[in-house]
């Protein structure tokens, strides 16, 4: 039994099938799956352009050239190049005859000896001419495209073949199903299919379910007759939701990536990142993330809303579970997005919150609840903190079977005569009270001592034990139940008919949304933020059940971030579970952790009106690279005669600009890649700075973003 000992707030699995009607939407699964997709590099979106090449990225400075200029300057050159081509032929060819008819006559020599000589000739002038009428770039901006096209025109026409409508067959939806189903087993999802009311969540669910029952055969069996029985609507969410209202469309759920903008063609970004667009995975968000700026820059609706959203829609499909935590007006996603929705001191709440997060072990419970009641400020504190609970939660456990309450711990913490002895009489009655002695006699001990920090507890305690909280929390004790009247709202969860949600509950697709009383009761907000975030870190990396990825989303982190929860962070990496941590600044965080912090996660973002001082850190984190600087002197060159002068006018007017001497100085010098200054000044509004890190290590360079786009 959880030690809270109230009814848990997670859907059970159920083999029900939903028999909600499902709208006709049009959606296109089979263009879905065959829309062409690169992958290989970490943090770009698959569905967007691909990386360039080396060659694209050498031939980059003829992009600003004009059209009509391009092609003048190639078409002229090519005329020249004809020209000389046409009277140096002719002359060589005189020379050839006179040197090899003498010798090998008027035959297959000579004509060998004319064709390599030609070949020669031209190879030479497309060098000379070529480079001079930039005919490398008119091919690539005009002639490989047109020819790619018809290409790809010809392709389809010639390898694809169509259905009986006309639409191209390119791949089969349900091939993982049809080794293991019976004939006529997937008829209806077929059909379903094709009326396009089968949803990429659909999808991915169904196959979601069927690799994990393929190797249990009575489950198998169970799967296939649920899918012959009910097409798409097998082994639905246990919401019986199958898609979420108004959601984005930059979720890629075949590759579970999320879109968050376009990486801008600037020197600042790697030449293989621009222009492409930048994704978040779970191969990502498995080394969390931290994104710090101001109010107003868009952290929540261009970051957490977007991340929150993937989340919801991979539980959706069964393999990830989200729990976003934020203020109750933040825009973090309609209610209806989620299963379970706590929100404290809002009469239209429907779940309550465990204060011991459903632990297996009272010394568990007591040390998340202690480290969240003490801020970062009063952590010298702590470890008494953590002590006087164990030493009270403890031995109400064994006495009562439950957790106490609220009031019963603000009690018990504050020394109060009754509750003590009621506590000595119920450990004796269930003779237990030997094993616990120790526990009590100690805590005894302290009550009255400058250093109890019983009172500190019982104190930050009582910010949440307000009516307007009642039912939002631990169940009171089955006397007080009976004895209470209803009408006094001072009554447990379960008088208020709220379950309680715990956050053990994270083996579960499930989705979960926080919403703190952050403006009417601020304090207790900061607590509720603690414990929620604190019991997260603590039940992702100790589950045993890591097959869905845990993903948590924090709008606003200045209250979570202590040194417990900055170790937990690096835990997270090897439990497939992230965090999204979002900071107004970093000075709402004590100096010794900004460091630290910045250490944990592995992926980073800067957005616009960064503070100096918060830039630098993500300066001193991204570090420098090495660049080669080059100091180019130009001058005019006016040596030679009259031969090279009249050479010099030729080649102005083909390649339209005057010869000038270069001098040219190369030293290689260290620079950061983002200064703290342009941080702060340059980063223009809707973009951000942003560097990532893969699971495996896989890192990826500081790019500025456009998150507009």
């Amino acid at each position: 039994m959880a030690l809270g000992g109230a009814p848990q707030a997670y859907p059970q699995t159920s083999d029900q099938i939903s028999d909600r009607p499902v709208p006709h939407r049009g959606f296109d699964l089979i263009g879905w799956l065959s829309a062409p997709r690169h992958s290989g590099t970490p943090g770009m979106y698959a569905l967007g352009p691909a990386a360039r090449s080396p060659q694209e990225q050498r031939d980059k400075e003829g992009v600003g050239i004009p059209a009509w200029q391009l092609l003048l300057r190639a078409a002229l050159n090519l005329v020249v190049a004809w020209e000389v081509f046409y009277y140096l032929g002719s002359l060589v060819n005189v020379e050839i005859r006179g040197f090899v008819v003498p010798k090998v006559g008027d035959g297959g020599g000579l004509t060998f000896t004319t064709w390599l000589v030609d070949l020669l000739e031209v190879a030479l002038l497309i060098k000379v001419f070529g480079r001079m009428g930039r005919w490398s770039l008119v091919w690539r901006r005009y002639g490989r495209p047109l020819v790619r096209r018809a290409v790809d025109a010809t392709e389809k026409k010639a390898v694809i073949p169509a259905q009986a409508d006309g639409r191209p067959q390119i791949v089969d939806p349900w091939w993982a199903f049809r080794p293991v189903a019976e004939p006529g087993g997937l008829t209806l999802l077929e059909q379903e299919t094709a009326a396009g009311r089968v949803s990429d969540v659909d999808h991915q669910r169904l196959n979601r379910a069927l690799e994990c029952v393929r190797d249990y055969p009575d489950r198998l069996a169970a799967l296939l007759d649920a899918v012959r029985d009910h097409g798409s609507a097998a082994c639905a969410h246990p919401s019986g939701a199958r898609d979420l209202p108004a959601r984005g469309p930059d979720n890629d759920l075949l590759l579970r990536q999320i879109r968050l903008g376009s990486a801008q063609d600037v020197p600042k970004n790697p030449p293989a990142y621009r222009g492409v667009d930048l994704a978040l995975d779970p191969t990502l968000l498995g080394t969390s993330l931290l994104a710090v700026g101001p109010s107003g820059t868009g952290k929540t609706a261009r970051l957490a809303r977007p991340v929150a959203e993937t989340l919801c829609l991979q539980a959706l499909a069964g393999t990830a579970v989200a729990v976003v935590v934020g203020a109750a007006d933040a825009d973090l996603g309609p209610d209806s997005w989620y299963d379970v929705v706590v929100a404290p001191g809002d009469p239209r709440g429907r779940y309550g919150l465990d204060l011991y997060g459903g632990a297996r072990r009272p010394d568990e419970g007591a040390a998340r609840l202690a480290d969240a009641l003490l801020p970062e400020e009063l952590a010298p504190r702590a470890t008494l903190a953590r002590q006087a609970l164990q030493q009270v939660v403890g031995p109400f456990a064994a006495a009562h079977g439950r957790a106490p309450g609220l009031r019963e711990l603000c009690l018990l913490l504050r020394g109060d005569a009754d509750a003590w002895s009621g506590l000595r009489e119920a450990l004796r009655a269930s003779g237990q009270l030997t094993d616990h002695q120790y526990d009590l006699a100690q805590r005894e001990r302290m009550h009255g001592q400058i250093d109890d920090p019983g009172g500190l507890l019982a104190d930050r305690l009582s910010l949440l034990d307000r009516p307007v909280f009642a039912g939002c929390f631990n169940a009171a004790p089955a006397a007080a139940r009976t004895t209470a009247p209803t009408s006094a709202r001072t009554a447990s969860a379960q008088d208020a008919g709220l379950p309680l949600f715990a956050m053990h509950a994270l083996d579960h697709p499930l989705r979960v949304r926080i919403a703190l009383p952050e403006h009417a009761h601020p304090e207790a907000a900061r607590i509720l933020a603690r414990l929620a975030v604190g019991q997260f870190l603590h039940a992702a990396g100790t589950r045993q059940d890591r097959s869905l990825f845990a993903g948590l989303v924090v709008d606003d982190a200045s209250a979570v971030i202590d040194t417990h929860s900055v170790r937990d962070l690096q835990r997270l990496r090897g439990a497939h579970a992230g965090a999204v941590l979002l900071l107004r600044t970093l000075s709402d965080l004590p100096e010794s952790l900004r460091a630290p912090l910045f250490g944990a996660v592995g992926g980073r973002m800067a957005f616009p009106g960064l503070a100096p001082w918060d830039g630098t850190l993500f300066a001193e984190t991204w570090g420098t690279v090495w660049v080669d600087e080059r100091d180019v002197t130009r001058a005019p060159d006016t040596s030679g005669g009259m031969i090279k002068r009249t050479w010099r006018a030729i080649r102005t007017v083909l390649a339209g600009e005057r010869a000038q001497t270069e001098s040219v100085t190369t030293r290689r010098v260290e620079r950061r890649r983002w200064s703290p200054s342009e941080l702060a000044q340059v980063l223009p509004g809707g973009h951000a700075v942003l560097s990532l890190t893969a699971v495996d290590g896989t890192p990826v360079p500081p790019l500025l973003v456009d998150l507009r786009s």
